[in-house]
């Protein structure tokens, strides 16, 4: 079908029962829609439904999607604007679960052109002479999407297409359009095509893109080729790029029938439902440690020391969750190499203290404020404490925490750290009053593994830290020492 595939890419097989001639596409009652008019009609038929519209898409369903469904329902082509990592590209490419699972289409045709709705003179001239015996191929929504990030570099032959000198060598008119090598656009006529941030576009190839949206032609190397695509246009951009002022032409943005913004998770819920969702968690990360997680992306977020114009993608509090869960295994890991054959293998299991791991690993996907140059660790370390301090209030507030204040009185320590095992932790802590409601409290109560209990004791150790109701040091070898009054 003229698709350059990934090479672990599967391509579908069409079911045997589809018609296979143009004749028995007819008798199956099979009727020619276009790409938008296919979109409304199973968007619609989805709502009467009540299936899923936009699976995968958190934190948008009172915003971003009503908005998306209106301008679907509308025929518009759509420009997502928003900061980075709130999800643009991933609403996009769900855009295609919306198209039909199978079309119909001219079997080598790189257009994807429709057995009755032909576009080139070389495809009419076959459907005509063929009739209803003109074979009929079969293509996969998930053929159908194309996608651009747009760079300075990209061409008008990327998007659009350019002569190939080698068929004009062959003896073919510059009108004739079996000259042209058509580029990414053209390919994915009866699709849908996305341009990501559309305002790096230089200004040339913007305007390649007018005719596209609104006369639905193309232009190539000077003149006209009137081929009338059938497709969903959709954009991404940065809002302030997308202005006068930015770089973006006028005349463009005056093509696109709805432009959309995008925002972060409104709520903890929604940024905590994201991480779940996207993480790829290799070990065990409490609810309490990822709730101490989101709480920092907000923070770091919302920082005055942060610029607000770059945004803090959603992928940091998703890496965040990831690092922390790799800092698990790893002290898993170095446990079982030095502990005696006859203890019990320590399980991955995540707790506060390996949340400071990402204040270095992650400062990279922060742009600071200039005034804030090498002090980014320093800021980030605050908010993560800031972050902590929070959750520790939102679960423990209320509850007689004086059984671990009580741990450390005349002059005893607990020490806590990244190879400090739950056993080793648990063993300096014995029985503490209040820990049974302190389980029950982050969620742990039903029955708890030593390294679940561990990390709720490590939890509240640290929180009563930050809330200066315990001392804390660190040594020289990395431990953490909690003991006397904060």
């Amino acid at each position: 079908m003229g698709r350059v595939t990934a090479p672990n890419q599967v391509i579908p097989v069409p079911p045997a029962d589809l018609p296979s001639t143009l004749g028995a596409l007819r008798a199956a009652g099979h009727q020619y829609r276009t790409v938008k008019q296919e979109l409304r009609d199973n968007l619609l038929a989805r709502m009467r439904s009540g299936d899923a519209r936009f699976p995968g898409i958190v934190g948008y369903d009172d915003s971003v999607l009503p908005e998306v469904e209106r301008a679907l329902l509308a025929g518009h082509d759509m420009v997502l604007l928003g900061e980075r990592g709130q999800g643009k590209t991933r609403l996009i490419r769900s855009l295609g679960a919306l198209l039909d699972e199978w079309t119909p289409v001219i079997p080598g045709s790189v257009l994807n052109e429709h057995p009755m709705h032909p576009l080139t003179p070389a495809s009419r001239a076959q459907v005509a002479e063929a009739g209803d015996d003109q074979p009929v191929g079969w293509l996969h929504r998930s053929m159908r999407y194309g996608e651009k990030l747009a760079t300075p570099d990209t061409s008008v032959g990327d998007l659009i297409g350019d002569v190939d000198p080698i068929r004009i060598a062959q003896g073919r008119t510059l009108g004739d359009p079996e000259t042209i090598h058509f580029g990414l656009v053209p390919r994915t006529n009866r699709g849908i095509f996305a341009v990501n941030e559309l305002p790096d576009l230089a200004e040339r190839i913007q305007v390649a893109l007018l005719n596209v949206l609104e006369e639905r032609d193309i232009q190539v190397r000077g003149y006209q080729l009137r081929l009338p695509l059938d497709l969903l246009l959709v954009a991404s951009a940065n809002p302030e790029d997308y202005t006068n002022r930015g770089r973006i032409i006028t005349p463009l943005k005056d093509r696109f029938g709805a432009e959309i913004r995008t925002h972060y998770p409104v709520d903890l819920d929604l940024e905590l439902a994201l991480i779940r969702q996207e993480g790829d968690l290799v070990a065990e990360v409490p609810e309490h440690v990822l709730e101490v997680l989101a709480r920092f992306a907000r923070a770091v977020r919302e920082s005055p020391s942060v610029d607000p114009r770059s945004g803090v993608s959603a992928r940091f509090a998703i890496a965040a969750a990831e690092t922390v869960a790799g800092a698990a295994l790893r002290r898993s890991g170095l446990l079982a190499a030095i502990g005696d054959q006859d203890d019990r293998p320590e399980a991955a299991v995540a707790r506060v203290g390996d949340a400071v791991s990402v204040t270095s690993t992650l400062r990279g996907k922060v742009e600071f404020e200039s005034g804030e140059e090498g002090r980014e660790i320093e800021i980030l370390a605050h908010l993560l404490r800031t972050a902590t301090a929070e959750t520790f209030r939102a679960h423990l507030s209320g509850l007689d925490l004086s059984g671990f204040t009580a741990l450390v009185g005349d002059g005893a320590a607990i020490e806590t750290g990244e190879l400090v095992g739950a056993a080793e932790l648990l063993r300096q802590v014995g029985t503490v009053p209040g820990l049974a409601k302190v389980l029950d409290r982050l969620g742990l109560g039903d029955a708890p593994t030593p390294e679940e209990a561990a990390a709720a004791v490590e939890f509240v150790l640290e929180g009563l830290h930050l809330t200066r109701r315990l001392g804390k040091d660190v040594t020289d070898s990395g431990r953490t020492v909690y003991g006397g009054r904060g």
